[in-house]
């Protein structure tokens, strides 16, 4: 069996580490309903799954859910409901719709919020062997100490520019690790005072919590490959000391004419509305 590896660059002879094959979903952030682009993703990787299990191997598969994020916290002030109602509302939405279109659950589904321990200990972990920093109640990760950032998607440090807000950041591009508490946020205690963590801790705490610190299999949509798993790479090997992932598996994007399909862009076809219209089967068989 090969696959297209995204790290390499090409097609590799699928080789895993043990007896039980770790695979590692980044799941949606729940607050909207979730589309036929997110099941289009979880589709293929369904197939993936069931074809290795076909096959004799067995799988551990693991999906999150980024259960604490800024569009939700703004989508559930616009509602005047907590965040944590606004997540649960759509989780139940999206188990709803995937079960709908016969994709098979994953093992276990950890959420942002459920993981703080095991993320508090990779930050500080992290601090202590210099590869991270804090700057008022934020901790970041310093990107140039890390030699291979950039190899997933193959781009230069040198030639690469910030998109977020620059803060108290030793260099623009320095991401986050450990967001300061804003004022009617949803917080935890730190060593660095009240916060929340920053997107891309929490799949790395997971992948560590749940497979380990080698898994054989990290998939997402290609969206993610920058900056999300390149971020990812970063602090899970400066962590370790390890290999993070085997092997990067990234599925296209639906598109809607010339645009991505996505919930940011307003230009989707939720899982309900599509399933009104054609049968589970034929979704799938389309995909």
């Amino acid at each position: 069996m090969r696959v297209f590896n995204t790290l390499s660059g090409q097609k590799e002879d699928f080789l895993p580490g043990g007896d039980v094959v770790g695979i590692y979903v980044c799941g949606v952030t729940p607050y909207d309903e979730s589309h036929l682009g997110h099941a289009m993703s979880y589709i293929l990787f369904d197939v993936f799954r069931r074809y290795l299990e076909c096959r004799g191997y067995r799988v551990r598969h693991v999906q999150n859910f980024t259960d604490i994020d800024d569009k939700i916290i703004s989508r559930a002030n616009l509602l005047s409901i907590s965040p944590r109602e606004l997540a649960d509302r759509y989780i139940a939405s999206y188990f709803q719709a995937m079960d709908a279109l016969h994709i098979r659950r994953a093992h276990i589904y950890p959420k942002a919020t459920e993981e703080i321990p095991h993320i508090l200990d990779i930050v500080r972990g992290l601090v202590d062997k210099g590869f991270a920093y804090q700057a008022g109640g934020d901790v970041y990760f310093r990107v140039r100490r890390f030699p291979a950032y950039g190899r997933l998607s193959k781009r230069s440090v040198d030639a690469m520019r910030s998109g977020g807000e620059e803060g108290g950041k030793e260099d623009a591009l320095d991401f986050a690790l450990w967001k300061g508490a804003k004022p009617g946020e949803p917080a935890w205690e730190s060593p660095w005072g009240p916060g929340r963590p920053g997107w891309h801790i929490e799949c790395s705490a997971m992948c560590l919590h749940h497979i380990g610190e080698t898994l054989d299999i990290h998939g997402g949509g290609q969206d993610l490959v920058f900056p999300h798993h390149e971020n990812e790479i970063a602090q899970s090997e400066a962590y370790t000391g390890k290999t993070f992932v085997r092997y990067w598996l990234h599925n296209g994007m639906l598109q809607i004419g010339q645009e991505k399909m996505s919930k940011s862009l307003g230009n989707l076809l939720t899982v309900p509305e599509a399933v009104g219209r054609y049968t589970p089967d034929a979704l799938r068989l389309f995909v």
